[in-house]
């Protein structure tokens, strides 16, 4: 029985490669049919990239002020009494949080 088969047996092979070929195709992760979901995963990337440049380019800022070529003693001095809840010998502070303001 086998002897009979033996001529389709290439026909059969190359059918289920091909089988599986258009089926990867359509379904697989690349597939035609992922397209719109890649598509969803690409804009939230471009998104998150987005806002990681502008946390980038807000510490690249921050840190320019910093380097000893830079620095304003009197900047600093005032940042520091702002931070610290210090003041003046004798003078009262009060602070009060700012809505949305992240300490910096």
């Amino acid at each position: 029985m086998l002897f009979r088969l033996r001529p389709y047996l290439p026909t059969a092979l190359i059918t289920i490669v091909l089988t599986y070929v258009c089926v990867q195709y359509l379904t697989g992760d690349k597939g035609f049919f992922s397209q719109e979901l890649r598509d969803q995963q690409m804009k939230a990337k471009t998104e998150q990239l987005a806002q990681l440049k502008s946390e980038h380019a807000d510490l690249e800022a921050r840190a320019k002020y910093l380097r000893t070529d830079n620095l304003s003693r009197d900047l600093l001095e005032e940042r520091a009494r702002v931070l610290l809840g210090l003041s003046e010998p004798g003078a009262y502070v009060i602070r009060q949080p700012e809505a949305g303001r992240v300490n910096s």
